[in-house]
């Protein structure tokens, strides 16, 4: 195949070594790698980290959450 720069050509999943030692930086528990999004998927918390030219982003600021939380008021019902 021919190498291009633009980078747009396919999102390049992480090492698969790698990814086996990857852990949540809030939870502490292992990722799942979504092939689909290109993301490691936290199902426990809801989060997902993106993953920019196979290396994912483990910052907490840059995961978005996957799930629609409940609007916090209603959360606060007696």
């Amino acid at each position: 195949g021919q190498e291009q720069g633009s980078g747009s050509a396919r999102p390049q999943p992480p090492e698969p070594s790698l990814l086996r030692f990857l852990v949540c930086p809030l939870s502490k528990r292992p990722l799942r790698y979504e092939e689909a999004t290109n993301e490691l998927i936290n199902e426990e918390l809801g989060i997902a980290y993106p993953i920019i030219d196979g290396i994912p982003n483990m910052v907490p600021e840059a995961a978005r959450r996957t799930h629609k939380q409940p609007p916090a008021e209603d959360s606060k019902q007696p």
